[in-house]
């Protein structure tokens, strides 16, 4: 092989390598960027969980007032409770308001729940056509 070529391979050889400049550029772009990317993925963790915990908590507070208005026994039932072994950390809530027009009334269902030690909730109402005595 001649020199000429020899000298040819070994210059294409050294340009595929990193140099020291570009790999500690690396470093510190991946330092920077790192911590910044978890914290999206923790942040995004977080709010998932909590809407997770919302849309449970409105479908349990949905199927309370579905089964309070087909009892039809208004005034006997219970105001406050908590949930079976389902969800056990939640507990609920009922409350009858009057309405502006007779013979309707205002049932408030509120489920709440504790998330990073912070009182949660979710509040669902509907008017009630009370039935005359």
């Amino acid at each position: 092989m001649t020199s000429a070529r020899r000298h040819h391979r070994l210059a294409g050889a050294r340009s595929s390598a990193f140099t020291l400049i570009e790999v500690l550029a690396t470093m510190v772009l991946v330092g920077i960027v790192l911590p910044v990317a978890v914290d999206a993925i923790l942040l995004a963790t977080a709010t998932a969980g909590y809407a997770r915990d919302q849309v449970e908590s409105a479908s349990l507070a949905q199927n309370l007032m579905s089964e309070i208005i087909a009892s039809g026994d208004y005034q006997d039932i219970e105001s406050s409770g908590q949930f079976g072994t389902h969800r056990t950390e939640c507990r609920w809530s009922a409350q009858w308001d009057e309405w502006d027009a007779p013979r309707l009334k205002q049932l408030t269902v509120t489920v709440t729940w504790q998330r990073r030690r912070r009182e949660r909730g979710v509040a669902l109402s509907t008017l009630v056509y009370a039935r005359s005595n």
